[in-house]
Protein backbone atom coordinates (compact mmCIF):
# COMPACT_ATOMS: atom_id res chain seq x y z
CA UNK A 1 0.00 0.00 0.00
CA UNK A 2 1.27 3.49 -0.87
CA UNK A 3 0.45 6.06 1.83
CA UNK A 4 0.58 9.85 1.38
CA UNK A 5 0.98 11.15 4.93
CA UNK A 6 0.41 14.87 5.57
CA UNK A 7 1.58 16.35 8.88
CA UNK A 8 3.13 19.77 9.39
CA UNK A 9 5.01 18.80 12.57
CA UNK A 10 6.97 15.64 11.71
CA UNK A 11 9.49 15.06 14.52
CA UNK A 12 11.89 12.15 15.00
CA UNK A 13 13.45 11.08 18.28
CA UNK A 14 16.33 13.44 17.57
CA UNK A 15 13.93 16.33 18.27
CA UNK A 16 11.53 17.13 21.06
CA UNK A 17 7.76 16.95 20.78
CA UNK A 18 5.17 14.51 19.60
CA UNK A 19 6.76 11.76 17.49
CA UNK A 20 3.51 9.96 16.68
CA UNK A 21 3.72 10.46 12.90
CA UNK A 22 7.35 9.30 12.79
CA UNK A 23 6.75 6.26 14.99
CA UNK A 24 3.67 5.19 13.06
CA UNK A 25 5.20 5.85 9.63
CA UNK A 26 8.33 3.81 10.33
CA UNK A 27 6.18 0.92 11.52
CA UNK A 28 4.12 1.13 8.31
CA UNK A 29 7.39 0.88 6.36
CA UNK A 30 8.55 -2.09 8.45
CA UNK A 31 5.32 -3.87 7.49
CA UNK A 32 6.04 -3.42 3.78
CA UNK A 33 4.18 -0.20 2.94
CA UNK A 34 5.55 2.87 1.16
CA UNK A 35 5.15 6.18 3.04
CA UNK A 36 5.57 9.64 1.54
CA UNK A 37 5.54 12.23 4.34
CA UNK A 38 4.83 15.86 3.40
CA UNK A 39 5.87 18.13 6.26
CA UNK A 40 7.33 21.53 7.14
CA UNK A 41 11.01 21.20 6.24
CA UNK A 42 13.41 21.90 3.42
CA UNK A 43 14.39 19.44 0.75
CA UNK A 44 13.69 15.75 0.37
CA UNK A 45 15.26 13.04 2.48
CA UNK A 46 14.77 9.48 3.64
CA UNK A 47 14.31 8.72 7.34
CA UNK A 48 14.08 5.05 8.33
CA UNK A 49 12.61 4.21 4.95
CA UNK A 50 10.12 7.12 5.02
CA UNK A 51 10.30 9.50 2.07
CA UNK A 52 10.21 12.93 3.74
CA UNK A 53 9.21 15.79 1.45
CA UNK A 54 9.76 19.24 2.90
CA UNK A 55 7.41 22.16 2.23
CA UNK A 56 9.11 25.47 2.97
CA UNK A 57 7.77 28.57 4.65
CA UNK A 58 6.20 27.20 7.83
CA UNK A 59 7.01 26.29 11.41
CA UNK A 60 8.35 22.75 11.70
CA UNK A 61 7.63 22.37 15.42
CA UNK A 62 4.53 23.18 17.44
CA UNK A 63 6.35 25.07 20.21
CA UNK A 64 7.72 27.64 17.75
CA UNK A 65 4.31 27.96 16.13
CA UNK A 66 2.50 28.64 19.41
CA UNK A 67 5.18 31.08 20.63
CA UNK A 68 4.19 33.66 18.00
CA UNK A 69 1.23 36.02 17.85
CA UNK A 70 -2.08 34.61 16.66
CA UNK A 71 -2.13 36.50 13.33
CA UNK A 72 1.42 35.39 12.43
CA UNK A 73 0.60 31.83 13.46
CA UNK A 74 -2.50 31.69 11.27
CA UNK A 75 -0.56 33.18 8.34
CA UNK A 76 2.13 30.52 8.72
CA UNK A 77 -0.47 27.75 8.83
CA UNK A 78 -2.08 29.11 5.67
CA UNK A 79 1.31 29.34 3.96
CA UNK A 80 2.05 25.71 4.75
CA UNK A 81 -1.36 24.71 3.40
CA UNK A 82 -0.39 26.23 0.05
CA UNK A 83 3.18 24.89 -0.17
CA UNK A 84 2.25 21.43 1.05
CA UNK A 85 -0.59 21.26 -1.47
CA UNK A 86 1.93 21.68 -4.29
CA UNK A 87 3.90 18.68 -3.06
CA UNK A 88 0.83 16.59 -2.24
CA UNK A 89 -0.52 16.98 -5.76
CA UNK A 90 2.72 15.66 -7.27
CA UNK A 91 4.27 12.23 -7.03
CA UNK A 92 2.91 8.76 -7.59
CA UNK A 93 -0.73 8.06 -6.93
CA UNK A 94 -1.26 6.94 -3.30
CA UNK A 95 -3.68 4.23 -2.26
CA UNK A 96 -4.75 6.39 0.67
CA UNK A 97 -4.20 9.94 1.91
CA UNK A 98 -3.63 10.20 5.66
CA UNK A 99 -3.68 13.73 7.10
CA UNK A 100 -3.33 14.79 10.72
CA UNK A 101 -4.56 17.98 12.37
CA UNK A 102 -3.81 20.46 13.93
CA UNK A 103 -3.56 22.80 12.27
CA UNK A 104 -6.95 22.48 10.61
CA UNK A 105 -5.50 24.06 7.46
CA UNK A 106 -3.93 20.66 6.68
CA UNK A 107 -7.43 19.87 5.40
CA UNK A 108 -6.76 21.91 2.27
CA UNK A 109 -3.88 19.80 0.88
CA UNK A 110 -5.67 16.68 2.14
CA UNK A 111 -8.84 17.44 0.19
CA UNK A 112 -6.92 18.50 -2.93
CA UNK A 113 -4.68 15.43 -2.88
CA UNK A 114 -7.59 13.04 -2.35
CA UNK A 115 -9.44 14.60 -5.29
CA UNK A 116 -6.40 14.81 -7.57
CA UNK A 117 -5.29 11.22 -6.97
CA UNK A 118 -8.83 9.82 -6.58
CA UNK A 119 -7.72 8.29 -3.31
CA UNK A 120 -9.67 7.80 -0.09
CA UNK A 121 -8.90 10.22 2.73
CA UNK A 122 -8.35 9.30 6.39
CA UNK A 123 -8.32 12.39 8.60
CA UNK A 124 -6.83 12.33 12.08
CA UNK A 125 -8.08 14.79 14.70
CA UNK A 126 -5.54 15.36 17.48
CA UNK A 127 -7.25 18.48 18.85
CA UNK A 128 -10.72 19.85 18.22
CA UNK A 129 -10.09 22.68 15.78
CA UNK A 130 -11.56 25.24 15.30
CA UNK A 131 -13.20 24.85 18.74
CA UNK A 132 -9.86 24.99 20.55
CA UNK A 133 -8.64 28.30 19.06
CA UNK A 134 -12.13 29.75 19.47
CA UNK A 135 -12.23 28.96 23.20
CA UNK A 136 -8.62 30.11 23.56
CA UNK A 137 -9.53 33.47 22.03
CA UNK A 138 -7.27 33.01 19.01
CA UNK A 139 -10.08 32.97 16.45
CA UNK A 140 -12.34 35.93 17.14
CA UNK A 141 -13.42 37.15 13.74
CA UNK A 142 -16.97 35.85 13.02
CA UNK A 143 -16.24 35.30 9.34
CA UNK A 144 -13.00 33.42 10.11
CA UNK A 145 -14.88 31.24 12.58
CA UNK A 146 -17.57 30.44 10.04
CA UNK A 147 -15.00 29.58 7.36
CA UNK A 148 -13.08 27.38 9.78
CA UNK A 149 -16.20 25.46 10.76
CA UNK A 150 -17.10 25.00 7.09
CA UNK A 151 -13.61 23.63 6.42
CA UNK A 152 -13.89 21.29 9.41
CA UNK A 153 -17.22 19.90 8.25
CA UNK A 154 -16.04 19.61 4.65
CA UNK A 155 -12.96 17.53 5.46
CA UNK A 156 -14.75 15.34 8.01
CA UNK A 157 -17.61 14.57 5.64
CA UNK A 158 -15.24 13.93 2.72
CA UNK A 159 -13.12 11.51 4.79
CA UNK A 160 -13.66 7.79 4.38
CA UNK A 161 -12.63 7.32 8.00
CA UNK A 162 -11.74 9.64 10.89
CA UNK A 163 -9.26 8.87 13.66
CA UNK A 164 -9.88 10.56 17.02
CA UNK A 165 -7.29 10.68 19.82
CA UNK A 166 -9.66 10.72 22.80
CA UNK A 167 -13.28 9.98 23.68
CA UNK A 168 -13.95 13.73 23.92
CA UNK A 169 -12.52 14.32 20.46
CA UNK A 170 -14.58 11.43 19.12
CA UNK A 171 -17.72 13.05 20.57
CA UNK A 172 -16.74 16.36 18.96
CA UNK A 173 -16.30 14.69 15.58
CA UNK A 174 -19.71 13.04 15.91
CA UNK A 175 -21.22 16.42 16.78
CA UNK A 176 -19.75 17.76 13.52
CA UNK A 177 -21.85 15.25 11.59
CA UNK A 178 -19.71 12.11 11.26
CA UNK A 179 -21.40 8.78 11.92
CA UNK A 180 -19.94 6.82 14.84
CA UNK A 181 -19.05 3.80 12.71
CA UNK A 182 -16.68 5.96 10.61
CA UNK A 183 -14.67 7.07 13.67
CA UNK A 184 -11.88 5.05 15.25
CA UNK A 185 -10.33 5.95 18.60
CA UNK A 186 -6.52 5.70 18.55
CA UNK A 187 -5.00 7.66 21.46
CA UNK A 188 -1.45 8.86 21.77
CA UNK A 189 1.04 6.15 22.67
CA UNK A 190 3.48 5.65 25.51
CA UNK A 191 7.16 5.48 24.55
CA UNK A 192 7.87 2.24 26.37
CA UNK A 193 11.47 2.08 25.16
CA UNK A 194 12.72 5.59 25.90
CA UNK A 195 10.77 6.26 29.10
CA UNK A 196 11.30 3.57 31.70
CA UNK A 197 11.23 3.05 35.47
CA UNK A 198 14.49 1.16 34.96
CA UNK A 199 16.41 4.42 34.33
CA UNK A 200 18.72 5.23 37.24
CA UNK A 201 16.91 7.85 39.36
CA UNK A 202 20.05 8.90 41.25
CA UNK A 203 22.07 9.26 38.05
CA UNK A 204 19.25 11.25 36.47
CA UNK A 205 19.19 13.67 39.41
CA UNK A 206 22.95 14.09 39.34
CA UNK A 207 22.79 14.74 35.60
CA UNK A 208 20.19 17.49 36.12
CA UNK A 209 21.66 18.95 39.30
CA UNK A 210 18.66 18.06 41.46
CA UNK A 211 18.89 17.20 45.15
CA UNK A 212 17.43 14.38 47.20
CA UNK A 213 14.02 15.91 47.97
CA UNK A 214 10.65 15.34 46.33
CA UNK A 215 10.69 16.45 42.66
CA UNK A 216 7.56 17.24 40.66
CA UNK A 217 8.19 17.98 36.96
CA UNK A 218 6.48 19.32 33.89
CA UNK A 219 7.93 18.84 30.40
CA UNK A 220 6.44 20.37 27.29
CA UNK A 221 5.14 23.66 25.95
CA UNK A 222 4.98 26.62 28.33
CA UNK A 223 2.12 28.16 26.41
CA UNK A 224 -1.25 29.77 26.88
CA UNK A 225 -3.13 26.47 26.88
CA UNK A 226 -1.00 25.23 29.79
CA UNK A 227 -1.93 26.99 33.04
CA UNK A 228 1.51 26.68 34.59
CA UNK A 229 0.76 29.73 36.70
CA UNK A 230 -1.14 27.22 38.84
CA UNK A 231 2.14 25.37 39.42
CA UNK A 232 4.12 28.53 40.20
CA UNK A 233 1.48 29.67 42.70
CA UNK A 234 1.33 26.22 44.32
CA UNK A 235 5.11 26.07 44.82
CA UNK A 236 5.37 28.41 47.87
CA UNK A 237 2.74 26.28 49.64
CA UNK A 238 5.06 23.24 49.54
CA UNK A 239 8.45 24.91 49.73
CA UNK A 240 10.35 21.66 50.34
CA UNK A 241 9.23 20.27 46.97
CA UNK A 242 11.20 21.11 43.82
CA UNK A 243 9.02 21.93 40.81
CA UNK A 244 10.89 21.58 37.52
CA UNK A 245 9.44 23.21 34.39
CA UNK A 246 11.29 22.12 31.26
CA UNK A 247 10.48 23.64 27.90
CA UNK A 248 9.78 26.87 26.11
CA UNK A 249 6.77 28.79 24.92
CA UNK A 250 4.93 32.06 24.87
CA UNK A 251 4.40 32.16 28.66
CA UNK A 252 7.88 31.21 29.86
CA UNK A 253 9.14 34.73 30.56
CA UNK A 254 5.92 35.66 32.40
CA UNK A 255 6.14 32.50 34.50
CA UNK A 256 9.73 33.26 35.46
CA UNK A 257 8.73 36.79 36.50
CA UNK A 258 5.82 35.46 38.57
CA UNK A 259 8.06 32.91 40.32
CA UNK A 260 10.52 35.66 41.25
CA UNK A 261 7.74 37.93 42.49
CA UNK A 262 6.34 35.14 44.70
CA UNK A 263 9.77 34.19 46.01
CA UNK A 264 9.20 30.66 44.70
CA UNK A 265 12.84 29.61 44.76
CA UNK A 266 11.76 25.97 44.55
CA UNK A 267 10.61 26.42 40.93
CA UNK A 268 13.43 25.44 38.55
CA UNK A 269 13.18 26.41 34.89
CA UNK A 270 15.17 24.16 32.59
CA UNK A 271 15.89 25.00 28.94
CA UNK A 272 14.11 23.01 26.26
CA UNK A 273 15.52 19.50 26.00
CA UNK A 274 17.80 19.02 22.96
CA UNK A 275 16.38 15.54 22.38
CA UNK A 276 13.55 13.44 23.72
CA UNK A 277 16.03 11.25 25.56
CA UNK A 278 16.68 14.23 27.86
CA UNK A 279 12.96 14.41 28.66
CA UNK A 280 13.05 10.75 29.65
CA UNK A 281 15.88 11.50 32.08
CA UNK A 282 13.84 14.28 33.70
CA UNK A 283 10.91 11.91 34.15
CA UNK A 284 13.28 9.37 35.72
CA UNK A 285 14.56 12.03 38.13
CA UNK A 286 11.02 12.94 39.18
CA UNK A 287 8.74 11.56 41.88
CA UNK A 288 5.64 12.75 40.00
CA UNK A 289 4.92 14.43 36.66
CA UNK A 290 2.36 17.09 35.79
CA UNK A 291 -0.11 17.35 32.92
CA UNK A 292 -1.60 20.83 33.32
CA UNK A 293 -4.05 22.82 31.18
CA UNK A 294 -6.22 25.89 31.43
CA UNK A 295 -9.74 25.45 32.70
CA UNK A 296 -11.46 25.32 29.30
CA UNK A 297 -13.90 22.56 28.28
CA UNK A 298 -12.17 21.85 24.97
CA UNK A 299 -8.82 21.23 26.67
CA UNK A 300 -10.33 18.42 28.72
CA UNK A 301 -10.64 16.45 25.45
CA UNK A 302 -6.87 16.43 24.86
CA UNK A 303 -4.70 13.33 24.47
CA UNK A 304 -1.36 14.79 25.63
CA UNK A 305 1.93 13.04 24.90
CA UNK A 306 3.36 14.04 28.26
CA UNK A 307 0.69 12.05 30.10
CA UNK A 308 1.41 8.82 28.23
CA UNK A 309 5.16 9.28 28.62
CA UNK A 310 4.61 9.79 32.36
CA UNK A 311 2.84 6.43 32.41
CA UNK A 312 5.75 4.83 30.52
CA UNK A 313 8.24 6.31 32.99
CA UNK A 314 6.41 4.61 35.84
CA UNK A 315 5.69 7.87 37.66
CA UNK A 316 2.37 8.98 39.17
CA UNK A 317 0.65 11.53 36.95
CA UNK A 318 -1.02 14.62 38.34
CA UNK A 319 -3.70 15.94 35.95
CA UNK A 320 -5.98 18.94 36.35
CA UNK A 321 -8.62 18.16 33.72
CA UNK A 322 -11.93 16.32 34.27
CA UNK A 323 -13.18 13.71 31.85
CA UNK A 324 -10.90 11.17 30.19
CA UNK A 325 -7.61 12.28 31.75
CA UNK A 326 -9.03 12.16 35.26
CA UNK A 327 -10.69 8.82 34.56
CA UNK A 328 -7.39 7.37 33.32
CA UNK A 329 -5.37 8.28 36.41
CA UNK A 330 -8.06 7.66 39.01
CA UNK A 331 -9.69 4.61 37.43
CA UNK A 332 -6.33 2.89 37.02
CA UNK A 333 -4.84 4.25 40.26
CA UNK A 334 -2.02 5.75 38.21
CA UNK A 335 -2.00 9.24 39.68
CA UNK A 336 -4.06 12.03 41.20
CA UNK A 337 -6.45 14.74 40.04
CA UNK A 338 -6.15 18.39 41.14
CA UNK A 339 -8.74 21.00 40.24
CA UNK A 340 -7.76 23.30 37.37
CA UNK A 341 -6.89 26.82 38.44
CA UNK A 342 -6.62 25.85 42.12
CA UNK A 343 -3.00 26.14 43.37
CA UNK A 344 -3.94 25.07 46.91
CA UNK A 345 -5.51 21.83 45.69
CA UNK A 346 -2.47 21.10 43.53
CA UNK A 347 -0.18 21.76 46.49
CA UNK A 348 -2.27 19.40 48.64
CA UNK A 349 -2.00 16.58 46.08
CA UNK A 350 1.75 17.02 45.71
CA UNK A 351 2.17 17.10 49.51
CA UNK A 352 0.15 13.88 49.82
CA UNK A 353 2.48 12.09 47.40
CA UNK A 354 5.50 13.49 49.24
CA UNK A 355 4.16 12.24 52.57
CA UNK A 356 3.16 8.80 51.24
CA UNK A 357 6.21 7.56 49.29
CA UNK A 358 4.97 3.97 49.26
CA UNK A 359 1.71 5.03 47.63
CA UNK A 360 3.60 7.19 45.11
CA UNK A 361 5.63 4.14 44.09
CA UNK A 362 2.46 2.03 43.80
CA UNK A 363 0.73 4.61 41.61
CA UNK A 364 3.81 4.80 39.40
CA UNK A 365 3.91 1.03 39.07
CA UNK A 366 0.26 1.02 38.04
CA UNK A 367 0.99 3.77 35.52
CA UNK A 368 3.64 1.67 33.81
CA UNK A 369 1.35 -1.35 33.71
CA UNK A 370 -1.37 0.81 32.14
CA UNK A 371 1.06 2.02 29.48
CA UNK A 372 2.11 -1.51 28.63
CA UNK A 373 -1.46 -2.80 28.60
CA UNK A 374 -3.20 -0.11 26.56
CA UNK A 375 -0.80 2.39 24.98
CA UNK A 376 1.99 0.48 23.27
CA UNK A 377 3.02 1.94 19.91
CA UNK A 378 3.08 -1.34 18.01
CA UNK A 379 -0.55 -2.07 18.86
CA UNK A 380 -1.76 1.48 18.16
CA UNK A 381 0.18 1.71 14.88
CA UNK A 382 -1.47 -1.56 13.85
CA UNK A 383 -4.87 -0.09 14.67
CA UNK A 384 -4.21 2.93 12.43
CA UNK A 385 -2.85 0.72 9.65
CA UNK A 386 -6.03 -1.36 9.73
CA UNK A 387 -8.08 1.84 9.25
CA UNK A 388 -5.90 2.86 6.28
CA UNK A 389 -6.23 -0.58 4.69
CA UNK A 390 -10.00 -0.59 5.13
CA UNK A 391 -10.26 2.88 3.59
CA UNK A 392 -8.02 2.00 0.64
CA UNK A 393 -10.01 -1.17 0.00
Amino acid sequence: MRILYLHQFFITRAGVGGTRSYEFARRFVERGHAVRMVTAASGTSEVDGIEVVGARGAYSDYVSATATSYPRRMLAFARFAVTSSLHALRGPRPDVVYATSPPLTIALPALLAAARHRAPLVFEVRDLWPEAPIQMGALRNPLARRLARLLERAVLRRSARVIALSPGIRAGVEAAGVRAERITLVPNASDLELFSPALDRAAARERLGLGDGFVCSYFGTLGEANDLGQVVRAAPLVSDVTFVLQGDGKQRAALEREARALGAANVVFLPPAPAKEDVAWLAAASDACLTIFRDLPVLATNSPNKLFDTFAAGRPAIVNQPGWMRELVEGNEAGLYARAGDPADLADKVAWLRDHPGEAVRLGRNARLLAEREFGRDELAGRVLAVLEEASA
